[in-house]
C-alpha cells in the first residue's frame, strides 16, 4: 500500500492505482478545483487551475522535502510517499490569479446563461475567486453559433479547457471540433462542412464546465435549480446506459448520462437523450378500453381487469391452457415480466409464454473509445429470456410466435410491448385476426391495439421502478422519475392486481421473490449496487473507480456553491 499524505492526512491507496493529485486529494476528501481535466480525456494541463504544492516524505526520518514551485495537479502521479498541499497561501493566490484571468473576458451574463446554478465557474468564484472583480465590467455581444442539431456554442463564455475537442477525437472518433486562430482570439468551431452530428454529440454540453456549449433542445427550457434529478437507466438499448432524469412538475426536461465504469463510463447517445417525445405524447394510452363492435368503450380499473381475467380464463377453460399465450414484451422489467408469468401459470399449468418482438435496428455503432450503441433497441432481452427459461424451459420468440399464430394454434393473446415508437407491420398484425381474445398492453395506439377486444395503458421507463438486465448480464436497478400518465397504472401494479396480491406494488420486494425463485437472479437477493451487478460474471466495478483512479465528481451537480449559498441566503 502506498500513502500519501493530503493536507496533513495519511490516506492508503493499493500499489495497483495510478492516482494523479486530484484523485489523491479527493480520495481524501479534499477537492482541488480544475477546468481542463476529465477522467475520461487525456491531459493536457492548459487551464492551471488545479496547481498545488507537492513534495515527498522520508519515509524513515518523516522529513519533508517540498518542491520549489507549484504542479498541475491533473499531471503529476500520486506515489508512495508524495505529500500535497492544498490551502496554503501560495496554493489560494494562484487559484485567484487563474480565476481573475478568465473572468477578464467573460462575459458576466449569468442571469441568461443556460448553465447558472450548475457553472463550476460560478463555484469556483465563490469558494476561490476575489471577492469583488477589480477589471471594468464590459459590454458583451453574444456570439452564438450552432454547431450541430443539438449543440449550441456561445463563443465569448468559453474558457478553453478544450474537453469538447479531445472528446471528439478521443471518445466518439468524428473530431468534428478544433480551436481556431490563435491566444486570445482562440476560440472553438467546427470543421467546415462536418457539422457536430453524430449519436454522441450530446456529451459535449455535458462536459463543458461553462456555459460555452449549450444543448439547444434544453436551451431557456428551464432553470436547474428548479429541476429533481432522479436516477435510472436508459431503455433506448440494450448497452443499458445509467443516466439521471432531471424532471420539474412532473415534466421530464432532459436526460443525462451518471456515471458506471460497468456499463457507460461517462458518456450516452443522443437517442436515448433527446428522443423521448413518446413519454409525453398527447396520444398516450390512459384507461383500460374494450371493443364494442367498432368502437372502444372505457372500462374503470377494478371492472376491466376483472373482465380480462375472466375472458383469459374463460379461453383457457373452453380450449385448454396450451391454446392460451402470454407475450413478454423486452420492454419490461424482470419483476413486471415475473409477475406476469406467474399470472399466466395461475390460469393454467399450460399457459404458453412468449418473448415479445425484440427491435434490431442496423448493425451496432462502435466509437472509438469502445462506447457502443447496440442495434438490439430495447433494455431487457436478457432478462425476460431467463424468467421465460424458468417458467417454461424453452423460450418462444417473436417469430416462433407469429408462425403458431398464423397457424391458429393460439386462441387468446395477452401481448405486452410499450414500444417507444411504430414495432409492427400489418403483416404481422394480420396473424393475430385468428385469435379470439386479444388484449394488447401498450403505451400509445397501434395497428395491433386497434384490433384487440381489450387495451390495457402501459407505461414508459422513466415512470416506473424496477431492475433490466443489459446484453452483457449487468442488473441494473431504474427509478421512476415522473407520475405515470393520468390514468394508466404502472405495469406492476396491473399485474400485481391481476394475481390478486394486495398493497401497492413495491418492486425491490418483487426483485427479492425472483431472486429466491429464480437461479440466475439469485445473486440479487442481498440487493443491487449503485453500479449494477453482473449476474454473468459475478464481477463489477465500483463506480468510484476508473480506469484513471476514483472521482466522485466528473461531472457538475445541482448541489453547487452558488445555489447552495443562495439557499442559506
Amino acid at each position: 500500500m502506498a500513502t500519501i499524505t493530503v493536507d496533513g492526512q495519511e490516506i492508503q491507496i493499493d500499489d495497483s492505482e495510478r492516482l494523479n493529485l486530484i484523485q489523491a486529494a479527493d480520495r481524501a476528501g479534499v477537492s482541488i478545483p480544475f477546468y481542463c481535466w476529465h477522467p475520461g480525456l487525456s491531459v493536457v494541463a492548459s487551464c492551471r487551475m488545479c496547481l498545488v504544492e507537492t513534495g515527498t516524505k522520508n519515509k524513515e526520518t518523516g522529513e519533508v522535502t517540498m518542491m520549489p514551485k507549484l504542479v498541475p495537479g491533473c499531471q503529476t502521479p500520486a506515489k508512495d510517499g508524495t505529500v500535497i498541499v492544498t490551502n496554503s497561501a501560495k496554493v489560494r493566490a494562484n487559484q485567484n490569479f487563474v480565476q481573475e484571468g478568465i473572468l477578464l473576458d467573460h462575459p458576466v451574463d449569468c442571469p441568461i446563461c443556460d448553465q447558472a446554478g450548475e457553472c463550476w465557474l460560478q463555484d469556483y468564484y465563490f469558494k476561490h475567486g476575489h471577492q469583488e472583480r477589480r477589471a471594468d465590467v464590459r459590454p458583451f455581444t453574444s456570439k452564438r453559433r450552432e454547431m450541430g442539431p443539438h449543440v449550441t456554442l456561445f463563443a465569448d463564455r468559453c474558457v478553453m479547457c478544450s474537453r469538447c475537442v479531445r472528446f471528439t477525437r478521443e471518445v466518439s472518433g468524428g473530431g468534428e471540433l478544433q480551436i481556431v486562430d490563435r491566444g486570445s482570439h482562440a476560440e472553438i468551431d467546427i470543421f467546415p462542412g462536418y457539422p457536430l452530428a453524430d449519436q454522441m454529440s450530446g456529451n459535449t454540453n455535458d462536459i463543458c464546465p461553462v456555459g460555452a456549449l449549450c444543448s439547444t433542445d434544453f436551451l431557456y427550457q428551464q432553470r436547474v435549480w428548479f429541476l429533481d434529478a432522479q436516477d435510472s437507466v436508459c431503455s433506448r438499448c440494450s448497452t443499458g446506459c445509467s443516466v439521471q432524469l432531471h424532471v420539474q412538475q412532473n415534466k421530464l426536461y432532459r436526460i443525462q448520462p451518471r456515471y458506471n465504469p460497468n456499463a457507460n463510463d461517462w458518456w450516452m447517445c443522443d437517442i436515448g437523450r433527446y428522443e423521448n417525445d413518446y413519454v409525453s405524447a398527447p396520444e398516450r394510452l390512459t384507461s383500460i378500453k374494450q371493443r364494442t363492435g367498432d368502437k372502444f368503450a372505457d372500462l374503470l380499473w377494478p371492472e376491466g381487469l376483472r373482465a380480462i381475467h375472466e375472458a383469459l380464463t374463460g379461453v383457457a377453460a373452453k380450449n385448454g391452457g396450451e391454446r392460451l399465450v402470454f407475450v413478454l414484451s423486452p420492454f419490461l422489467t424482470c419483476e413486471e415480466a415475473y409477475l406476469l408469468a406467474t399470472y399466466a401459470r395461475t390460469i393454467a399449468p399450460t399457459v404458453q409464454l412468449a418473448l415479445g418482438k425484440v427491435p434490431v435496428v442496423g448493425q451496432d455503432e462502435k466509437f472509438k473509445s469502445g462506447f457502443t450503441i447496440r442495434a438490439e433497441r430495447c433494455p431487457n432481452r436478457r432478462g425476460v429470456e431467463e424468467v421465460l427459461r424458468h417458467f417454461q424451459g424453452s423460450i418462444l420468440d417473436w417469430d416462433g410466435l407469429v408462425k403458431k399464430t398464423t397457424a391458429g394454434e393460439f386462441t387468446g393473446v395477452y401481448l405486452t410491448a410499450n414500444y417507444p415508437g411504430p414495432w409492427i407491420d400489418e403483416a404481422e398484425v394480420a396473424a393475430f385476426e385468428r385469435v379470439d381474445l386479444l388484449v394488447v398492453q401498450d403505451i400509445l395506439p397501434s395497428p395491433l391495439a386497434r384490433k384487440a377486444q381489450y387495451v390495457v395503458p402501459g407505461v414508459t421507463a422513466v415512470e416506473k421502478d424496477g431492475s433490466y438486465v443489459n446484453h452483457a448480464g449487468l442488473l441494473q436497478t431504474t427509478t421512476w422519475g415522473i407520475r405515470p400518465a393520468e390514468g394508466a397504472h404502472v405495469d406492476g401494479q396491473t399485474f400485481a392486481d391481476l394475481l390478486a396480491r394486495k398493497g401497492l406494488y413495491q418492486a425491490d420486494a418483487v426483485l427479492a421473490e425472483l431472486a429466491g425463485a429464480i437461479g440466475f437472479f439469485a445473486r440479487a437477493s442481498g440487493g443491487v449496487p449503485e453500479a449494477g451487478l453482473n449476474l454473468v460474471t459475478g464481477t463489477e466495478k465500483s463506480p468510484k473507480t476508473t480506469a484513471l483512479g476514483t472521482v466522485t465528481h466528473p461531472l457538475p451537480t445541482f448541489r453547487s456553491v452558488a445555489s447552495e449559498m443562495l439557499e442559506v441566503e
